[in-house]
């Protein structure tokens, strides 16, 4: 079964209604990330992204939700 939610006005497609609360909390997490600039252990946000673009799924979506991966020389981080 496969479940939809929202989240900025960016439709995640997800496996189970569960995995809504998953992506709030991933969502979270990477505001806080954001508003505190604390990208640790990486070095830049940039480093971040791009390890966390190749672990895919929930947080691929959640990532591309909140405009973290609209940069164009982005398009591809999640295919590593």
């Amino acid at each position: 079964m496969t479940s939809e939610h929202s989240l900025d006005g960016q439709t995640l497609n997800l496996k189970a209604a569960s995995d809504a609360r998953v992506a709030q909390r991933v969502a979270q997490h990477l505001q806080r990330r954001i508003e505190e600039d604390d990208w640790r252990p990486y070095k830049s946000k940039e480093e971040a992204l791009r390890a966390w673009s190749r672990l895919g799924g929930i947080r691929l979506q959640v990532m591309q939700a909140l405009g973290l991966l609209n940069d164009p020389n982005a398009g591809s981080l999640g295919e590593r």
